[in-house]
């Protein structure tokens, strides 16, 4: 039987092998940036890589996720290297497409070649056979919330249950015979100073939908028989502000959102304006207590003009969660690429005050969710551009490999271990009877 250490140094030899291949596949996504939901180029693509390298898999999960299951030499638990399909839509991006305005201005164009990289060390016939358990290759679509009156439809014809893809992926069962989980993340020097960062937590949110309806009338010669409703969301907006004082520092609210639909000409009063936005926060509680005040603003700006408003709750994520036991191998890899130096290691009550959904899977399961510093700018921003592909890529393939292959070594005793000392704050079904009740609608008229 071969050595862990001779395991690990055959993956990482194999994967520096594979490097100019893996950062040539992280460019050609680069150049292809697709929302999520519309992930179609990025997930063939995925598919063809994933095929070369061996891997029998399904495609087509939640639209265009894909899941790929590769045996070692003994039974045992299964852990999942994930990696995330869709960008953003950041109009003045170098690498925006101008037909879309999408661009991957937060690295998730990495984050499928590190899986396949992760795959490369791992599948080597002398690495594999030494692992009792099974690896799971896993690209989800849509882990960025935007576009949500699409995604709302999406919902609303079948095509989807929950609205985001490690959502949709637990909802379907893609995640029933997985029992641990990791993804590595891009970050940028303006926040993080060493090579890799474990640890920290996350945002909740609940995602909104809004549509203020009033009268349409001619907007110079009888605006007072119109009904305005873009001064109704204005209203609503002003009255929002009024209460970021009422929210306690400690639970991190951030209220914020955007107007998708304003009118639809110039000389006519508004009577279809629509807004998309956020409501997170440190915990639950404190968003459902944010949640609560801004649909009485919503509703305030529908009284004031004698408009109406259609309010959609979406379920959004669950902060994250690192497992401790996970993070400490994963740490330790880490040491062993770039240096003890180039390692921070946050407190668990760190926020940096987005939100993921691999929060969502956190709950279910023991998960990690590190950061890679590769990228200069500030994140989802126009500046936001990943330098240094080694970084980005290779190296944390490696340091994911390497963790496998110490949770499956051994007849895969520490990842037993782990499991059996894991309790998770939900199930599945209680996961999705928490998300579903989450999901609410509400016309309100007033008069």
């Amino acid at each position: 039987m071969s050595t862990l250490e001779d395991l690990k140094a055959k993956a990482q030899a194999a994967i520096d092998d594979r490097a100019e291949w893996l950062i040539r596949n992280a460019l050609t996504i680069l150049d292809n940036p697709e929302p999520g939901f519309h992930e179609i180029k990025t997930s063939r693509f995925v598919s063809e890589k994933m095929s070369e390298l061996g891997i029998d898999h399904e495609s087509g999960i939640a639209i265009t996720g894909l899941k790929g299951v590769v045996q070692g030499g003994k039974p045992g638990p299964t852990v999942a290297i994930i990696g995330e399909l869709d960008s953003l839509r950041v109009l003045d991006h170098p690498h925006t497409d101008p037909d879309t305005g999408a661009a991957h201005a937060c690295g998730h164009h990495c984050q499928t070649p590190m899986m396949l990289g992760a795959a490369v060390g791992l599948m080597l016939p002398e690495v594999l056979e030494n692992l009792a358990g099974n690896i799971a290759f896993i690209a989800v679509p849509a882990e960025e919330f935007i576009d949500v009156e699409y995604r709302w439809g999406l919902h609303q014809n079948g095509t989807l249950g929950l609205m985001a893809g490690k959502q949709e992926f637990i909802r379907l069962g893609a995640f029933d015979d997985v029992d641990m989980a990791m993804i590595v993340h891009t970050a940028s020097d303006s926040q993080e100073s060493t090579k890799f960062s474990i640890g920290g937590t996350s945002n909740g949110h609940v995602v909104k939908f809004v549509k203020f309806i009033g009268k349409a009338s001619h907007a110079g010669g009888s605006p007072h028989l119109g009904v305005n409703a873009l001064q109704a969301a204005m209203v609503a907006l002003n009255a929002l502000n009024t209460q970021r004082e009422t929210f306690q520092d400690q639970n991190n609210i951030r209220l914020h959102g955007i107007l998708t639909q304003g009118g639809v000409s110039v000389n006519s009063i508004p009577a279809d304006v629509r807004y998309e936005g956020r409501v997170r926060g440190r915990t639950a509680e404190a968003i459902a207590d944010a949640n609560g005040k801004m649909d009485n603003c919503l509703r305030a700006g529908a009284l004031t003009m004698g408009a109406q408003v259609e309010i959609v709750t979406i379920p959004g994520y669950l902060p994250m969660k690192n497992h401790q036991g996970m993070m400490d191998i994963f740490k330790q890899n880490a040491i062993e690429i770039v240096g003890e130096s180039e390692i921070t290691t946050h407190p668990a009550d760190r926020n940096r005050g987005g939100s993921t959904d691999m929060g969502d899977l956190s709950q279910l399961m023991p998960v990690i969710h590190p950061y890679t510093t590769a990228a200069t700018g500030s994140g989802h921003s126009v500046d936001y551009v990943v330098q240094d592909y080694t970084q980005a890529v290779v190296n944390p393939a490696k340091a994911m490999a390497m963790t496998v292959i110490d949770l499956l070594y051994d007849d895969g005793q520490k990842a037993k271990e782990l499991i059996d000392n894991h309790t998770p704050l939900f199930n599945k079904n209680s996961y999705l009877n928490f998300q579903n009740s989450r999901l609410t609608e509400e016309r309100y008229i007033g008069e």
